[in-house]
């Protein structure tokens, strides 16, 4: 033969990403909601941002020191974690809750375990859950209203984000008896106008935590990454579709099938957490049917502590609870040894 094969060691598929590239391409893709809360909350989200990203960079180096670790920082992976971190909170959150969030969420969530790769669960839902736990007010209650106004009227002075708004709401119409007839009455209008404002949903003028107001620019972000291969389809597509079905059927106040899955979809943090922290690579299966699974668990978690839980929210704490199940989704769904 003119031309004989060249054989070599593996791997035989190469790719140029690194940890690295990775991590600045999700920043990347966060910055235009991040740039968006700016200017909806004024110059204080900056300096949330700051203190969180500043506190788990540093935060980082200690661990890596007192373990005896190279000091690696360059990757980005605890600037993306302090980014996270301060997305998910509101933007009248005292200074220094950030800087706490993000020491739990690194040396709680990733470096007791071994950094980067080892985390059994997303280190800045980690830190989320912990101030939640700890401060809840400072958590749900949201002082600061959007530029140009809240939804429909809505004031943020009373910590009325259209998820909690819509709890207090079908609390009341599912138990009308319990109410005047006044309150019935306005209850039924807010409603109205909750499902009637999927504009402000989707562009974004609402109040809620920093990150997770525009549907609009965080799904552009996600396009962006799905177009560079870092995160896939499965996930944030069973995650969606699930809350949109079990919405539909059990999320209205007229019996079952009398929801309206697509307020669901766009209020709160579902885009944020179904596109961003749900498909990290660490903490989620690695198998075709295991992500699926994780998805579909993702969804049922957060419609179940939406709609019958204390909290208006369960994003995190879905995610937060699927994560733990990574590594038995992993054994189920292993495929079969080729040839077995």
């Amino acid at each position: 033969m003119s031309h004989p094969f060249t054989i070599s060691p593996s791997p035989h598929v190469r790719d140029d990403d690194s940890i690295q590239r990775i991590m600045f391409s999700v920043i990347l893709a966060l910055l235009p909601a991040g740039f968006y809360a700016m200017y909806l909350f004024g110059p204080r989200v900056i300096w949330l941002n700051f203190i969180a990203i500043g506190a788990a960079v540093i935060t980082e180096v200690l661990c890596q020191l007192v373990m005896k670790r190279p000091i690696r920082i360059s990757d980005g992976s605890a600037i993306l974690t302090g980014l996270l971190l301060a997305y998910n909170i509101p933007a009248s959150t005292p200074l220094w809750m950030p800087a706490v969030g993000s020491i739990v969420g690194i040396l709680v969530g990733k470096q007791v375990f071994g950094g980067i790769g080892y985390n059994p669960m997303n280190p800045a839902l980690v830190g989320r859950a912990f101030l939640m736990a700890s401060w809840p007010v400072h958590m749900t209650v949201f002082n600061i209203a959007p530029h140009g106004g809240t939804l429909s009227g809505i004031d943020a002075m009373t910590a009325a984000t259209p998820l909690n708004a819509f709890k207090h709401i079908r609390s009341i119409l599912l138990h009308a008896d319990q109410y005047t007839t006044n309150e019935v009455a306005e209850a039924s209008v807010t409603l109205s106008k909750l499902y009637g404002s999927y504009s402000n949903l989707f562009i974004g003028k609402v109040g809620g935590c920093i990150g997770e107001t525009s549907a609009l620019l965080l799904l552009i972000g996600a396009a962006f990454l799905m177009s560079r291969h870092i995160i896939g389809w499965k996930i944030p597509f069973m995650y969606v579709t699930t809350v949109f079905i079990l919405t539909w059927v059990f999320g209205g106040v007229a019996g079952l099938f009398s929801g309206n899955p697509l307020f669901h979809i766009l209020s709160g943090g579902l885009i944020l957490g179904a596109f961003y922290m749900a498909t990290d690579m660490v903490t989620t299966p690695v198998t075709f049917k295991g992500r699926i699974l994780f998805g579909v668990g993702c969804g049922f978690f957060t419609v179940v502590i939406r709609l019958w839980g204390g909290y208006p929210e369960g994003v995190s704490y879905a995610i937060l609870l699927m994560n733990l199940t990574t590594p038995l989704i992993d054994r189920l769904t292993k495929p079969k040894v080729f040839g077995g």
